[in-house]
């Protein structure tokens, strides 16, 4: 399939092509342009403009919308889709015409402008569904997995694969590579608690006198629950980061490495004041969007961390180096 489309497209433009720092620069804006929607998202839902356009795809029954601030908000946000479409969609034109052609590269852009499309119909449902907690929960999660795919072509099409024995840097222990792949399964688990406690909340998207079906478990005392068990995840996942920074200090792992978890760890300092603070003022929309941006930020660090380990060492292989290393014997130097 890629084949036949990129011969299509060598014919429709003149065989035009981008060498890899080019290519690099469009994975970069695709990245940007997918976190951007991602935050305008969350202010549609803080100012309470989830509903503002109670129809999908139009604004109430119009291509455009009526003068009224939450149905402005909500259609702009559905209006940027376009640009953030353009950039998706170029990161897999664009990675069919790179030179030389990596296939996981066409696969990763391929996957945004798939994501782009699925999150423009989930947010129908969404809509249709008047913001009910699961919908939004989704919609969110999402939003999440498409940074997945964004962050991992970004990380690809900036690092050319290299055979290990060329490799400048020396491979990652297997145990800190292990550790962090599970800091970044905890940190999507951190996450999805925060949407069950937004959809439990006072924010989940509908201005005041809208009736909105919130995440309800235990009565009036779910949010109180919710943001707790939240909070108490967030504090594991954190203690987790901080104590990966400090093993990967302690086994000297590589620069790229020590980088990501350094960042993470002052972003997760900042995340813990202020969501105290957000829980303390009673939930604030500002606040919230300030914590929802800086979520975001904190799962593109843990996600660059587990990409700059790198493939998993072989436990064998990790093994009979270690051997080699600590064996007296050495081979004569040769004269």
């Amino acid at each position: 399939m890629f084949h036949r489309l990129d011969v299509y497209l060598r014919e429709r433009t003149n065989g035009y092509t981008v060498d890899p720092a080019q290519y690099a620069i469009v994975a970069y804006v695709a990245l940007g342009a997918l976190t951007l929607i991602v935050l305008s998202g969350a202010a549609v839902r803080l100012t309470g403009s989830g509903l503002g356009c109670p129809d999908w795809p139009k604004c109430y029954g119009k291509a455009y919308p009526p003068l009224n601030a939450h149905a402005v908000i909500e259609f702009s946000n559905r209006a940027i889709t376009g640009p953030v479409s353009i950039a998706a969609g170029a990161a897999w034109i664009l990675a069919l015409r790179r030179r030389p052609y990596r296939r996981d590269l066409a696969w990763l852009g391929g996957l945004l402008p798939a994501g782009v499309v699925a999150q423009a119909v989930l947010g129908g449902f969404t809509v249709r569904g008047a913001l009910d907690y699961g919908w939004v929960m989704g919609h969110f999660a999402l939003s999440m997995l498409i940074l997945l795919a964004a962050a991992l072509l970004v990380w690809r099409a900036t690092h050319e694969p290299r055979p290990a024995a060329t490799r400048a840097e020396p491979p990652l222990e297997r145990p800190v590579a292990l550790w962090l792949r599970a800091l970044a399964g905890l940190g999507a688990v951190t996450i999805f608690a925060g949407t069950a406690a937004t959809a439990a909340g006072p924010n989940a998207g509908g201005s005041p006198g809208q009736r909105i079906n919130r995440l309800n478990l235990d009565g009036r005392g779910t949010m109180d629950f919710v943001i707790h068990r939240h909070a108490e995840i967030a504090l594991v996942f954190s203690l987790a980061a901080v104590a990966l920074w400090w093993l990967a200090r302690k086994r000297e792992a590589p620069a790229r490495v020590q980088r990501p978890l350094t960042y993470l760890c002052m972003l997760l300092a900042l995340q813990g004041a202020v969501g105290l603070d957000q829980y303390e003022t009673h939930l604030p929309t500002e606040l919230v969007w300030v914590h929802v941006a800086l979520a975001c930020l904190c799962w593109l660090c843990v996600l660059w961390a587990a990409f700059a380990a790198g493939p998993l060492p072989a436990k064998a292989a990790e093994e009979a180096s270690d051997v080699a290393a600590e064996s007296p014997l050495r081979a004569p130097a040769r004269l």
